[in-house]
């Protein structure tokens, strides 16, 4: 499948709009040869146009100089990116295009609902050394969709090799012509019309901060998962933490949520967590111990060669996660669950208070015990109680910034010192099976240090983030 960049503007342009002239906009020496085509595209998304909804778009199209089928999805500022695959008989969507939207529509179907005819007059904007800046489509368009037939006229600037400048300069001569920029994002959206206005779904507290900050993971978990399927090691990471925060956020406040289908979905998104945590966790500590284990060639290369391992055994678990239909209910259980939630009922802050206070406590047990268990179960605990300030610190200014950055760093000690743990029990395995344990003995040692200088660090980082002035603001 091929994949470009379109950067391009839309303009709406009156009954025999006529081009003005473009040469010295910006570089444009001259208007090249005009084409003319006549493009015939069939417009696919669900019944209740989720594709649409989410501002992609898949469609077949003949005629022009890209037929085939075409995969609109937004990209950086105005940019999309049009994903593309040959043309093919008939109207049933290529699996490749449907996997690209399947966290979209899920197991609804995809079916035809709009066509549309364009015959489009193209015309390139040459530079003087004959190079294509721009393309300059005036399209007259016929549209049919189930309620009916529509014809407008409109304009479009692509850009080819020029730069955004050229975007600007041309927009202007446009504008003096009579051009106006497009009333709606793309064709499809103007034929769709009235059937993509957002349903009423009543009354909502939209400014209530722990329904803002549960739509805002929900939506994190939907965006990263091309990038997860990719194999990016940072859209692992993103994903991950949205679950995390996701889960964090039906224990904490479950008041606002319904009780049933928020323990559903906190056993899915662990589940989820769990598969996305054996390749994350791997990647890690492959970075970590590797590079502790740089003075000895032999020892680095089998930790590396088990951890890859791990690491290719969890991401194949990841995908297989992400393509069954498991993963298809736990999202719209989350849509479920976000959208029927009832606005929390003014305890939150004191739920906040709960939390962070029940993490101080264990914290300050497994302190005074030193066992490296109870100092994992208080940094997990410190996970919920950062996560629940993260929801109303917006709100509360500097104190609030500053009280999620000491528990940010409190929990980095706590999670060095349980990484050092982690890589002591890796080295114990690999060594178990290496002809010489010597240098592992070392590494292990050197791992002992790790967590015992993290564990004086913690006093100090203990007192920052129990300052008063940055937790008053809880109450």
């Amino acid at each position: 499948m091929q994949t470009a960049t379109e950067n391009e503007r839309k303009y709406d342009v009156p009954s025999g709009f006529a081009l003005p002239e473009l040469a010295g906009a910006c570089g444009v020496s001259r208007a090249g040869e005009a084409e003319t085509h006549e493009l015939d595209a069939t417009y696919f998304d669900t019944d209740d146009l989720r594709l649409a909804r989410n501002k992609h778009t898949l469609r077949r199209r003949t005629g022009g100089n890209d037929a085939g089928w075409h995969l609109k999805t937004p990209g950086a500022g105005s940019a999309r990116t049009e994903h593309r695959l040959p043309l093919t008989e008939g109207d049933e969507v290529p699996a490749e295009l449907a996997a690209e939207v399947r966290t979209i529509v899920r197991t609804r179907p995809l079916r035809p609902v709009a066509k549309l005819r364009t015959r489009r007059v193209e015309t390139p904007l040459c530079d003087a050394d004959g190079r294509t800046l721009a393309l300059v489509a005036q399209d007259e368009v016929a549209a049919e969709t189930d309620d009916g037939t529509q014809r407008w006229q409109e304009l479009e600037v692509e850009l080819v090799d020029g730069g955004p400048e050229v975007l600007e300069a041309v927009e202007g001569l446009l504008s003096a012509a009579g051009a106006t920029p497009a009333a709606g994002p793309s064709k499809l959206a103007r034929a769709l019309g009235d059937r993509l206005a957002t349903p009423k779904t009543g009354k909502r507290r939209k400014t209530d901060p722990v329904l803002g900050y549960a739509r805002e993971q929900r939506d994190a978990i939907e965006a990263q998962d091309p990038a997860v399927r990719a194999g990016d090691a940072d859209g692992v990471h993103k994903m991950r933490v949205a679950t995390r925060r996701l889960r964090s956020t039906l224990k904490t406040f479950k008041d606002a949520f319904d009780p049933d289908h928020a323990e559903f979905l906190k056993g899915e998104l662990k589940w989820l967590a769990d598969c996305l945590g054996a390749v994350r966790d791997g990647q890690v500590l492959s970075h970590k111990l590797v590079a502790a284990a740089e003075a000895y060639p032999q020892v680095a290369g089998r930790i590396r060669q088990k951890l890859d391992d791990d690491v290719t055994r969890g991401r194949e678990e990841l995908v297989a996660a992400l393509d069954s239909d498991r993963y298809l209910g736990m999202l719209d259980a989350m849509d479920t669950l976000v959208d029927e939630a009832r606005p929390d009922d003014g305890g939150a802050l004191r739920r906040v208070r709960k939390v962070l206070h029940r993490a101080d406590a264990l914290l300050d047990t497994a302190v005074a015990d030193g066992v490296d268990a109870e100092l994992h179960e208080a940094r997990k605990k410190y996970k919920q109680a950062r996560y629940a300030v993260e929801v109303f610190a917006p709100a509360a200014g500097k104190p609030g910034k500053k009280l999620v950055s000491a528990l940010t760093s409190l929990q980095d000690v706590l999670g060095a010192h349980q990484d050092s743990v982690v890589a002591r029990e890796v080295l114990r395995e690999v060594a178990g099976t290496a002809p010489d344990a010597f240098e592992y003995g070392v590494l292990y040692a050197r791992q002992e240090r790790v967590g015992e200088e993290t564990f004086h660090e913690l006093p100090e980082a203990i007192a920052a983030s129990r300052r008063k002035k940055l937790r008053s603001w809880l109450g």
